[in-house]
């Protein structure tokens, strides 16, 4: 029988307590890792860690927060007895706070979803970067993008700073790939379109969009995404399978990239 594919990684997954993160950490410690995760909510943060058995720790700190990658990076070394990945999940919609269509969208809402988005990944990548580099060990990062940062679908997902911040995502992973190549460190891209998560409540109870989607990503009879979807690509970037695998972007999307999407006839 075959070793789980994660044994004795010690992992971070900023955003790990709700919806992509915790089921990749659930998936993670299945297969041997041990986890810390981080989230803002206390309450998210609690239930996570007393899922885990024993497996995994949450540390409760906003992902913007220029110090808050570096502390669970420490904790996880100080904890587990090293660092190996880094998932980074954390971001989501800034509609509410002004992103929308470029007519419409607003200063606040520009600078909110990049930071959220960009910033949070930006500085997760560069603590885990230094500690691989402190550590001269190599390691592996895996980064949250969306089909929206390539593949636009205006009729229904019109908010022009997520997609931004989705895309400059692809920019900024493949560069960081590229440099650290020679450091043995590894950076990817999961691109899911729409999964069933707390962010993607406006749209999964809309009837309108889930018919849509139902053409938009036809695979398994035409659903919405579930976090599990994630799970296996998830493991196989933060394991050493993918040793020789950098500076990619996979989409786990359903159908949507080559797709049309069919929109109700009115």
């Amino acid at each position: 029988m075959n070793a789980p594919w994660l044994t004795q990684k010690r992992l971070v997954i900023v955003g790990g307590t709700t919806g992509l993160g915790l089921s990749a950490a659930r998936a993670f410690i299945g297969q041997g890792a041990r986890v810390v995760v981080v989230g803002r909510d206390p309450e998210s943060c609690l239930a996570a860690e007393q899922s885990f058995d024993g497996s995994g720790l949450a540390l409760c700190a906003d992902a913007v927060h220029p110090d808050t990658a570096a502390e669970a990076i420490r904790l996880c070394r100080e904890t587990f007895g090293g660092f190996d990945g880094l998932y980074h999940v954390a971001g989501g919609s800034g509609r509410r706070f002004g992103d929308g269509p470029l007519h419409d969208l607003t200063p606040e809402g520009w600078t909110y979803t990049l930071n959220l988005n960009l910033t949070s990944l930006m500085l997760s990548n560069q603590a885990a970067v230094r500690a691989f580099r402190e550590q001269q060990t190599g390691g592996t990062i895996l980064n949250m993008g969306s089909v929206l940062g390539f593949r636009p679908s205006p009729g229904h997902f019109s908010t022009h700073a997520y997609a931004a911040a989705k895309a400059a995502i692809i920019g900024f992973t493949k560069s960081v790939a590229a440099y650290y190549a020679d450091n043995n460190i590894r950076v990817n891209v999961l691109a899911p379109a729409l999964v069933e998560t707390p962010m993607a409540q406006r749209a999964a109870t809309d009837e309108v969009i889930m018919a849509f989607i139902r053409t938009k990503q036809p695979l398994d009879g035409g659903r919405i995404g579930q976090p599990a979807d994630l799970d296996g690509a998830a493991i196989y970037f933060m394991s050493d399978y993918s040793r020789f695998t950098t500076g990619q972007v996979l989409a786990i999307d359903g159908g949507w990239s080559v797709s049309d999407g069919q929109f109700a006839q009115l």
